[in-house]
């Protein structure tokens, strides 16, 4: 059987999940072979390679991308995302309705929980975590924007969670927010710096067990998770010093799943014996931030971009006079997914469509034509030129990530072929970090993975979410300032309609995309690989095409059965199956209206 009955945000700065933690975790060393060994011989562990920065697990303050996903198996959430859409479903609540046209939300809390450590799970433990959030700055620092709209939080009795928002959203409120005990984050002197690290109590299908810096991560199963305990026993992350240090990994044996792949890392593995790989399209976007102008939220210029780059036009210039289609094929070898705006395509009801008016393609003419309107003329040497100063603008890289490298390489001489001038300041990847947030760049390569509903990353592209140069104040994906903008985020804010809402959303980044504050290039297919000689059972999200690691939730790898258990029981027991049954049972949720309840299988889970 699969289950035994009874388991602030910041900036996050450059292109792909996992580089930021390069240059912070510095020399690592691979795990020892010998205890690699061992862990092969238990059917129950399963091993996954990686190489991401971890500065904590506190669910409060840690925003990079390891600790972050390990969350999402630690704590549950009031309410999840299925893994078959995305959809919201069922958490810790199992029904909630909406009242005052989304200003009020009541919750029901699922009875009898319990965290791993024994103790009841009750409403109190949402109120008070939330809370927390609220009044105290050191532990709004991950997720404080998702409670910046709460007015207050309220446990009328052990089952009802009571949500008053100071203006009414469409968006559910209880997303994305890990729910923590009270009876233990009660008793710590300083949360804020609590590091979190070993025998963790939570709700989540796993808890950590332990930490051992640039060494390993092990989680074990939880027993008292409400959906059921899975059937590993633990899963281990393991350090390696880079990614093809991981390849080799996985095809010795030395660890089970793999993320985060190459093109040519992918191609390399396919067909080697006892892995299978997966091609998923990821809920990531990649592309080119243009320094517009920055400023801070209260209009105070800050940085070093060409002041070029504050007309519309010569931004327009430089995206038709990139071949994006060629840099997808070529960089990305066909792994990556055409791209409108900076809301992927497996969000098919909020992406912008193919087919909008707005969207432009390759057009080195049209790209001549808009920088001959904003007065930039063809110098003796072809480089553009206007009040005696050359259009030359700095790109600035990650000298690490080859695609990023790849992708300079290709722009530098397209530029050059609309009288650009191009040079690629490739760095290592903490600088690219320190320099984007002072401003000090002109283009830099960037990406965003999102969740599945879009009011967040909307949200950091208005002009309240501008930080100052020191990073501080609030989260934005490009500096990006715009009034219409902001009154169509408003707008699909409050709207209960969802199709009315999917159309403002669609006008906002159609604007966004004509204001060129960033060019999005791609969205990257996500190339992972496992060792199906041990495991199976893997959940994918969505169901049709999507990723196993980092996901919107925790379906990837609590579905997972050893091989051998599969084929003992002819090829499966519950598997992967009944947890995406149960992630098929969404809620939908009726401004005003009473309790949909969701009904779910007992054998069933989701993400």
């Amino acid at each position: 059987m699969m289950f035994t009955q009874g388991k602030l945000r910041r900036r996050l700065v450059t292109g792909f999940a996992g580089l930021a933690a390069m240059a912070l975790v510095g020399s690592i060393a691979a795990a020892p072979a010998q205890a690699a060994t061992e862990e092969a011989e238990d059917p129950s562990v399963m091993r996954i390679a990686t190489d991401d920065f971890i500065d904590s697990f506190n669910p409060f303050t840690s925003f990079y991308l390891m600790p972050t996903n390990t969350f999402k198996y630690m704590y549950e959430n009031l309410v999840a995302n299925s893994a078959e859409t995305g959809d919201v479903i069922e958490g810790l609540a199992t029904e909630w309705n909406t009242e005052e046209g989304g200003k009020r939300w009541t919750y029901k809390i699922r009875p009898e929980m319990k965290w791993s450590d024994g103790e009841p799970l009750t409403s109190e433990d949402v109120a008070w975590t939330y809370n927390q959030m609220m009044e105290k700055d050191e532990l709004s620092v991950a997720n404080g924007g998702l409670v910046e709209n709460f007015a207050k939080v309220e446990a009328p009795d052990e089952s009802t969670v009571v949500i008053t928002l100071k203006e009414p959203q469409a968006n559910n409120p209880g997303q994305e927010i890990p729910v923590v005990p009270k009876h233990v984050w009660s008793k710590i002197d300083k949360p804020g710096e609590f590091k979190n690290e070993e025998n963790t109590v939570g709700s989540g299908p796993f808890q950590l067990e332990s930490y051992e810096a640039n060494k390993s991560v092990t989680l074990k199963s939880n027993p008292n998770f409400w959906r059921g305990e899975p059937t590993l026993d633990k899963i281990q992350y393991r350090y390696y010093t880079n990614s093809d240090a991981q390849v080799q990994a996985i095809r010795s044996g030395e660890v089970d799943f793999i993320t985060g792949l190459t093109p040519e890392q992918f191609k390399a593995i396919e067909d080697a014996d006892g892995v299978e790989t997966n091609v998923g399209n990821g809920r990531r976007f990649s592309g080119i931030s243009i320094n517009s102008g920055l400023a801070d939220a209260d209009g105070e210029e800050f940085g070093t971009g060409h002041a070029a780059l504050k007309d519309k036009k010569v931004r327009q210039a430089i995206r038709a006079g990139i071949d994006i289609d060629t840099l997808r094929e070529q960089v990305m070898q066909d792994y990556a997914q055409p791209a409108t705006s900076f809301v992927p395509s497996v969000y098919e009801k909020w992406a912008l469509p193919e087919d909008d008016p707005v969207i432009t393609g390759f057009d080195v003419e049209r790209a001549k034509k808009l920088l001959d309107e904003a007065g930039w003329k063809e110098g003796s040497d072809g480089i553009r030129e206007k009040d005696g100063e050359k259009l030359s603008l700095r790109f600035l890289t990650d000298a690490d990530a080859t695609v990023e490298q790849n992708t300079a390489k290709f722009v530098k001489p397209w530029m050059k072929d609309i009288g650009i001038e191009l040079k690629n300041e490739a760095s290592d990847v903490d600088t690219v970090s320190e320099r984007s947030t002072k401003g000090d760049y002109d283009m830099y390569f960037s990406g965003w993975s999102l969740s599945p509903d879009p009011d967040y990353q909307l949200f950091i592209n208005t002009c309240g979410s501008r930080p100052d140069a020191e990073g501080s104040g609030g989260t934005s994906q490009d500096g990006y300032c715009s009034e219409e903008f902001d009154k169509l985020y408003q707008q699909q804010h409050v709207e209960l309609d969802e199709n009315k809402r999917a159309e403002l959303v669609h006008q906002a980044l159609a604007l966004h995309y004509e204001d060129t504050a960033s060019i999005t290039l791609w969205y990257q297919n996500q190339l992972e690989a496992f060792r199906s000689d041990r495991f199976t059972g893997f959940t994918k999200q969505p169901t049709d095409g999507g990723i196993i690691a980092n996901q919107v939730g925790y379906w990837g790898y609590s579905s997972v059965e050893p091989a051998s258990a599969a084929d003992a029981s002819g090829g499966g027991g519950m598997g992967a199956g009944g947890w995406i049954g149960i992630a098929a049972a969404a809620i939908v949720v009726i401004g005003g209206g009473g309790f949909l309840i969701s009904r779910r299988k007992k054998s069933d889970d989701r993400e």
